[in-house]
């Protein structure tokens, strides 16, 4: 699966704003039937959103639904209206354990037989959004080859923990940098919460900052005046890539001398440097193929 820099929700019950989507190019559409979709509007939700993912499925994003949780009551119902051969993956809040992780992967693969999807095809990406899941954090993500990254849900998280949301997230950097760690060592994406504030782009390019300093590789967008702007903030700079090069030379020249390290720019460059330089490289290279 392509990178996930940029994931756009959608409200399931609003077809004016699944048309809207059609028009953007973020890099997963996330059609959703949890928190943006009230107890009301559920049902009329999955209708909306099964009469549009062929759509969204042929307009080059990844399909990404959002479903409600295991303990919802609403989760069958979700799953049986979205999964198929049109969707790349399923979205889930409230993942708190490994047995989660199971039961849903079940229910998954069941569906996948019954319409023709290949077993095992849909991947996940489960919400660790309280604080249950944020102790069995690396055993998430770790719990199924079908999870491609898992996502912090910052409003559930301080809810469960019953403290509010400060407006520079200093209460959240033990667990934001929990999620990311975990997921490195797993092997998937960590995925931020979103920037609530849609219109003020000078938040969200310190939030999408703030997010890759500490190892979020995407973030969730909210309004599609969010995407460039985060795509934007999750991929290399040209100055980036050029000093990656520059470190890179400088290194293999060393090499050829007989040396491990050299400097540049009065910093030491060693191995670990010269590995970080070139998989910023290999990354760009692959946004530019």
């Amino acid at each position: 699966m392509k990178m996930l820099r940029s994931l756009l929700f959608v409200p399931g019950n609003r077809p004016n704003m699944l048309d809207k989507a059609l028009g953007v190019r973020p890099d997963a559409y996330v059609p959703d039937l949890e928190d943006s979709v009230p107890d009301s509007e559920k049902d009329n939700a999955r209708r909306v959103v099964a009469s549009y993912l062929e759509r969204l499925g042929t307009a080059g994003p990844a399909v990404i639904p959002r479903v409600n949780s295991l303990h919802s009551g609403l989760l069958d119902d979700d799953l049986a209206a979205v999964v198929g051969p049109n969707i790349h993956g399923l979205s889930i809040g409230k993942i708190e354990t490994v047995d989660d992780v199971e039961q849903l992967c079940d229910r998954v693969a069941v569906l996948e037989r019954k319409t023709g999807a290949e077993v095992g095809s849909i991947k996940l990406i489960p919400w660790i959004e309280t604080a249950l899941a944020m102790v069995h954090c690396y055993a998430i993500c770790s719990a199924s080859p079908r999870i491609i990254g898992v996502a912090f849900g910052a409003e559930d998280f301080t809810n469960d923990m019953g403290i509010e949301r400060p407006e520079d997230d200093a209460e959240l950097a033990f667990a934001r940098n929990t999620v990311c760690i975990a997921a490195r060592a797993a092997g998937v994406a960590a995925l931020d919460t979103p920037y609530f504030q849609f219109r003020n782009e000078d938040g969200l390019r310190t939030s999408v900052r703030a997010g890759k300093a500490i190892g979020f590789k995407g973030k969730f967008a909210i309004h599609p005046a969010q995407i460039d702007g985060i795509n934007r903030g999750f991929s290399p700079s040209e100055s980036e890539v050029a000093y990656a090069q520059r470190v890179v030379a400088a290194f293999e020249q060393a090499e050829r001398s007989g040396r491990g390290s050299t400097s540049l720019d009065g910093r030491v460059i060693d191995v670990p440097v010269v590995k970080r330089a070139r998989s910023l490289l290999a990354l760009a290279r692959s946004l530019w193929d």
